[in-house]
């Protein structure tokens, strides 16, 4: 075997080990924020504060984030385990569409210096969040044909 398809073939065990490390990050990411929310709520539910709609918001903040680790684990493995480019732009789509709806949800006029910058940040991202559904209906409808499957 050549030198350089044995140096190929190296670097891909080295890149592989490290999706797979990658992997194994966000998995574990994934386990203590679950358990992080899950005590926060039970604090919440033990202070009273559960019922106010901000921790709530909180709360959904985190899990919609929880769901951005997830997306971007399988996607992660998606690339591992080689699978098809569909699937992996699915994927991204999908992390897409949860990370806009989490900006959306947390949206706050107050963080931004003047109206105008808030109306300009909530303009932006209603076009990405349209954008992102406009390429999740494509890529339904279409199926494999756009991306050569």
């Amino acid at each position: 075997m050549p030198l350089v398809d044995r140096y190929a073939e190296v670097m891909g065990m080295f890149v592989h080990g490290v999706e797979m490390a990658a992997a194994t990050v966000f998995a574990v990411l994934f386990a203590i924020g679950v358990v992080d929310l899950s005590l926060q709520i039970i604090d919440a539910v033990r202070s009273g504060a559960i019922t106010d709609p901000l921790v709530v918001i909180g709360f959904i903040d985190t899990g919609l984030l929880l769901l951005i680790i997830v997306e971007v684990y399988q996607t992660v493995l998606a690339y591992v385990q080689e699978n098809d480019t569909r699937r992996i732009v699915r994927l991204v789509i999908y992390t897409g569409v949860i990370a806009m709806v989490r900006k959306a949800i947390i949206f706050r006029t107050g963080e931004y210096p003047t109206e105008m910058d808030a109306l300009l940040a909530a303009v932006a991202y209603t076009i990405l969040i349209l954008g992102l559904v406009g390429l999740l209906f494509v890529e339904q409808f279409y199926g494999g044909s756009l991306l050569g499957d």
